[in-house]
């Protein structure tokens, strides 16, 4: 009896490797699902669903967007580290949710080196630290004296507890010397929604949700927070070469899939990514709204995100937040 089970374990085993290769060379046959960790209305969205639809035509399936917001990201990321790994159900990888995230919080639900199986890069942009019309400072040397001035009495609004947003602005702080009130949002959305109302004076907001605003002067950037100016908003400056040398706080995106996923079906996701990144129509969309793209292998992208998590959980563990 023991060697008959042991012979149908072998048997399943041979299917399940021989099916496998089968089921990657057919891939995709229906729908993938790319979840956004974020609510909608930010710039995760807007690079999410860019790339989403440029996929979906180079796949021949539709790679349908889904939008999970919560605790950071981290709720939607984790969801897709538990998922199967058959190349269905994909994550927007984001500086927020696999370099802070797991610092942060006391019990995300997942290690961002085990639990997925890097796809590629997509780019990178800054945030911008924007401010109200009405409030007084023009510059961040005027915001970091003003708030030297009024201790504890400015507020600066973020896409939620512990999101790129809101550790870049503890950052800033902790680096100019000043006490900031942080206001968290359910994602970067709701926060521009209440600083366009004056119901905040400051706000750190990825440029793609802000710049409409600016150009239409109903927002102004004091800064950028990478340490190279934006393409799209060339004449404002970074907050390093403002007051605060060597202050660096990019964003990046990319594409992971759960752990385990078929390399083939990794390789698949990977051209098609690449291809979108190169099709004019992506690099215009994402030109527009301040992404610099930079394409790479899943070799490349896993490098990348062992790099960005030590960077990011010093600056976390300095400013002394933490979350459950």
């Amino acid at each position: 009896m023991r060697i008959w089970k042991m012979s149908l374990g072998a048997v399943a085993a041979a299917l399940t490797l021989h099916a496998a290769p089968a089921h990657a060379q057919n891939y995709p046959t229906r729908a993938i699902t790319l979840v956004i960790p974020f609510a909608p209305g930010g710039s995760t969205s807007i690079v999410g669903r860019g790339i989403a639809d440029k996929m979906s035509e180079l796949l021949g399936e539709k790679v349908v967007v889904d939008n999970r917001p919560g605790a950071g990201g981290t709720v939607g990321t984790r969801a897709v580290a538990k998922s199967e790994p058959d190349g269905y159900t994909l994550v927007l990888g984001y500086t927020g949710t696999l370099a802070i995230g797991p610092s942060l919080y006391k019990n995300v639900g997942y290690d961002p080196r085990k639990d997925f199986a890097p796809i590629g890069l997509i780019g990178n942009a800054p945030n911008s630290l924007v401010v109200h019309p009405s409030f007084p400072a023009k510059t961040i040397g005027e915001l970091i004296a003003y708030a030297k001035a009024n201790p504890g009495t400015v507020n600066f609004g973020s896409a939620g507890a512990g999101t790129v947003s809101h550790i870049t602005g503890e950052y800033f702080a902790a680096s100019a010397g000043i006490k900031l009130v942080h206001i968290p949002y359910k994602g970067t959305g709701p926060a521009l929604t209440d600083l366009l109302g004056g119901h905040i004076p400051m706000a750190f907001a990825p440029i793609p949700a802000s710049h409409p605003n600016v150009s239409a002067g109903k927002l102004r950037a004091l800064a950028v927070t990478s340490t190279t100016r934006s393409s799209l908003l060339p004449d404002v400056p970074t907050i390093s070469e403002s007051a605060l040398p060597g202050f660096d706080a990019s964003l990046y995106y990319g594409l992971a899939a759960p752990a385990g996923t078929a390399r083939p079906i990794i390789e698949r996701l990977n051209k098609a990514l690449r291809d979108a990144l190169a099709s004019d129509e992506v690099k215009r969309q994402l030109a527009q709204d301040g992404t610099e793209i930079t394409p790479g292998t899943p070799e490349d992208y896993a490098a990348f995100i062992d790099k960005d998590e030590k960077k990011w959980s010093q600056l976390v563990k300095a400013s002394g937040v933490e979350q459950e």
